[in-house]
């Protein structure tokens, strides 16, 4: 299982969906919103976490085609599906692989981009913490939509369409837990919600994926 996870990295970070075009995107989303916005900083500061968030998940559905199209491309997937492995497995280990490669880099970075738009200082922890714990879950869904695709040609729009509104709930609850720790509220309840979420997801959807790919394969 390991081995395959450092595989999909190495996958990954070849194919040019790695760490640096999330990266990039998630610069490019927080550079141009003072543009559009103007730069006054306590309309910035007031809607920092909610634009942080919406840069996240955006650069999150950068990769998505990426997580099974290599491996159905080049007959991976099929022996991958008859191995001894379950494929409930394989499916986690690919989407914790998108993690590491995708929601880290974009966690750990949206405290530097944070600056950017003037995001209160209380804020920066709650913005990492949020996104520490609900990327996972954009992962995991990204790959439940990437498992429903698979082998359909130019399916990249498709995959964007199915996935978006199975994101909505992770980032209503994900920028309200920035949002209320930046202006020092209580976070307790939104964080819950947001962590349900995840553990929901990290939970159902490998099998649901699964069962998509065995699909798909036949």
């Amino acid at each position: 299982m390991i081995a395959l996870v450092i595989r999909d990295l190495r996958l990954a970070i070849r194919a040019g969906g790695g760490f640096g075009l999330g990266l990039a995107f998630f610069l490019i989303v927080t550079v141009l919103v003072p543009f559009g916005v103007g730069p006054e900083g306590a309309t910035l500061a007031k809607i920092a976490p909610g634009i942080l968030w919406v840069g996240a998940l955006l650069a999150c559905l950068l990769s998505l085609d990426r997580i099974l199209a290599l491996d159905y491309e080049d007959g991976s997937l099929d022996l991958l599906a008859t191995a001894p492995i379950p494929l409930e497995g394989v499916v986690t280990m690919k989407a914790a692989a998108h993690w590491v490669t995708t929601g880290l880099p974009l966690t750990l970075a949206a405290p530097v981009f944070g600056v950017l738009l003037n995001l209160p200082q209380p804020g920066f922890a709650w913005v990492t913490l949020s996104l520490a714990i609900g990327t996972p879950a954009l992962s995991v869904i990204g790959t439940f939509g990437a498992a429903l695709t698979v082998g359909l040609k130019r399916g990249g729009l498709l995959l964007s369409l199915l996935v978006l509104p199975l994101y909505v709930p992770t980032l209503i609850f994900g920028a309200e837990v920035s949002r209320r720790g930046a202006m020092g509220m209580e976070t307790a309840t939104p964080l819950l919600l947001l962590a349900g979420i995840t553990a929901a997801a990290v939970a159902l959807l490998p099998f649901a994926s699964a069962a998509a790919i065995r699909v798909n394969l036949r």
